[in-house]
């Protein structure tokens, strides 16, 4: 019998390996049959029971058999009214019938049951004590809560999680002497202000120093494809600039900031970091960086290490600058000492490249007048 040779692109398989599809049942709408990505995307939604996650908790903690129900949500998935329609038992249903996430998961026990542990659990540490009184519940010893987390969490929490184990990364961490960019920032302040009414930054004076130094380590200011066969190198320079907030980390990015002058990207910046604190950022102003930057400078960090963003190369922690005792001539004086760090993927970046570009970085910091040429 002649074999058929499978044939898929190599998104289509990776995807497969995800969801857990075989090719085996999915057709393909390429040439010849082969398998696209769209295709596995399309198998598994029409193949899969998609269940919330509260009916499925319910679901497993009385045995009920999902398979055939057709759900209420959205395109046929199964809610949690739908589960409670397959229970019989009036009293858990009642029970399930709250809205209330804790009490969904505590109703596989009897309520019996349920009753006489919270009993005991609430004498025990009370043998020797009086009794309290009916009106007067004893306080707790202290207080939790306990929130789902919100979209953006479990975004930032997926995208981490993803770099972070991802990744094979390293850190190098250098010493800046700022003494003549504060300088420098000081005799800019005012002109910066009279041409756009933004006041002038360290972290501006950085990000530009970063933008400049970039553009001439092609390695450092790259991309690699979700299949790591690829890298993309880029002549120019998104910068992505990590803006925190209550609710989580946002990243919006600086587009073609190789081709501003130091008072268009102050008012770039400026925009999308007043825009990102409104919560009015487009998707498309968060999307397509080459290069990050995470300062916390502001905040008296000392020393700290960025997660890459992805599919950055790489990204650089800007702690504070704080006066140190340094040698400078053979003599100790007190200079403004800040401390940088740059973790680089070392499937792109070796460690003689990161320090070629931080060396880079580290002189034109300390001789900023280039800056303005």
């Amino acid at each position: 019998m002649e074999t058929v040779k499978l044939r898929a692109t190599p998104a289509a398989r990776a995807l497969a390996r995800r969801l857990g599809v075989q090719l085996t049942n999915v057709t393909g709408t390429g040439y010849k049959g082969r398998i696209h990505r769209d295709d596995i995307a399309g198998f598994n939604y029409e193949e899969k029971i998609h269940v919330s996650p509260l009916a499925r908790r319910i679901a497993e903690e009385h045995n009920i058999e999902l398979k055939g129900i057709k759900g209420s949500g959205h395109r046929n998935k199964i809610m949690k009214e739908d589960v409670l329609q397959l229970i019989s038992d009036p009293q858990i249903k009642a029970m399930l019938t709250r809205d209330d996430l804790s009490a969904a998961v505590a109703t596989s026990k009897p309520a019996a049951a349920q009753q006489s542990q919270q009993l005991a659990a609430e004498e025990a540490p009370r043998s020797t004590a009086a009794p309290a009184t009916p009106s007067t519940p004893a306080a707790p010893a202290g207080s939790t809560e306990t929130v789902p987390m919100t979209q953006m969490r479990k975004i930032i929490s997926k995208r981490m999680t993803e770099s972070y184990f991802g990744i094979p990364s390293f850190v190098q961490t250098w010493e800046v002497d700022m003494t003549n960019l504060l300088a420098l920032r000081k005799q800019l302040i005012e002109p910066v202000m009279e041409r756009t009414g933004k006041k002038l930054t360290v972290t501006d004076l950085i990000s530009v120093a970063v933008v400049k130094t970039l553009m001439k380590h092609r390695q450092i200011n790259a991309t690699l494809n979700k299949e790591a066969t690829e890298i993309t190198y880029h002549n120019y320079v998104n910068l992505g600039m990590a803006v925190g907030m209550d609710e989580g980390l946002m990243v919006p990015v600086v587009k073609n900031a190789d081709r501003m002058s130091l008072s268009e990207f102050v008012v770039a910046i400026k925009d999308l970091t007043e825009r990102t604190l409104s919560k009015k950022l487009l998707p498309d102003e968060q999307a397509g960086s080459t290069f990050s930057i995470s300062n916390l400078g502001m905040y008296g960090v000392d020393e700290f290490t960025a997660i890459i963003n992805q599919p950055n190369a790489a990204i650089l922690s800007v702690a504070s600058t704080q006066e140190r005792i340094v040698p400078v001539n053979g003599e100790a004086v007190v200079r403004p000492i800040m401390k940088m760090s740059l973790t680089s993927d070392h499937r792109i970046i070796d460690g003689l490249t990161a320090a070629r570009f931080m060396t880079d970085l580290k002189a034109l910091l300390e001789n900023p007048m280039t800056l303005l040429i």
